[in-house]
């Protein structure tokens, strides 16, 4: 079977929400599965020494408009949380650690959270938040609570983040089909032609 689509991205990216909403329908389309990869763009920043794309002068104008025009192509709901850019630790968290019981249970964790940040404007930035809505999808809140404070899982998702790294990951969505990057979620199209052809 081949392999799956690595589908990387930090809960409090924009075009990340955007992407969220369409990647499975585009790669289940050529037989494939997603990989859903939560991973933290501090870190990355550290690394390439960028900032959040919505505090760049002029590029921030420019993205909040495209953000809109593309939830409008796609009919996708969009609303800027008004706390943002967002704390993401306890939601990536959450998912690594729903994930190790069950991929598509992590999976639906991180729908839900993307959509009540950027499709309800809600706050995901706290792990009592994070715990309330994984509750809303029949998980112990409790245990859920406890996951994003347990070290294990805390070193789990440093090991993530660094592993996504050294394979070049530098923004959200990054997108890795059988070994070739897409960044972006403007590559969707050109992630379905990869999957459609086998490259070019």
């Amino acid at each position: 079977m081949a392999a799956a689509v690595e589908f990387y991205f930090d809960f409090s990216s924009p075009y990340g929400y955007l992407a969220a909403q369409r990647i499975d329908e585009v790669v289940e389309e050529y037989g494939r599965e997603v990989a859903w990869k939560p991973f933290l763009l501090g870190a990355l920043f550290k690394t390439t020494g960028s900032q959040p794309l919505l505090d760049i002068p002029l590029k921030g104008d420019y993205a909040r408009r495209d953000l809109a025009r593309s939830a409008r192509r796609f009919d996708i709901p969009f609303v800027l949380p008004e706390a943002f850019p967002f704390m993401s630790v306890a939601a990536c968290r959450a998912t690594y650690w729903l994930g190790e019981r069950d991929a598509e249970d992590a999976k639906e964790l991180a729908a839900a959270l993307f959509d009540a940040a950027f499709g309800a404007g809600q706050s995901i930035s706290r792990p009592e938040e994070v715990a309330e809505i994984a509750a809303e999808l029949g998980h112990d809140e409790d245990q859920v609570r406890a996951a994003v404070q347990d070290q294990r899982i805390k070193d789990l998702l440093r090991r993530e983040v660094d592993a996504a790294i050294a394979k070049g990951v530098f923004g959200s969505p990054y997108i890795i089909v059988d070994g070739e990057p897409f960044w972006g979620f403007d590559r969707l199209d050109d992630v379905a032609l990869w999957l459609d052809t086998g490259g070019w």
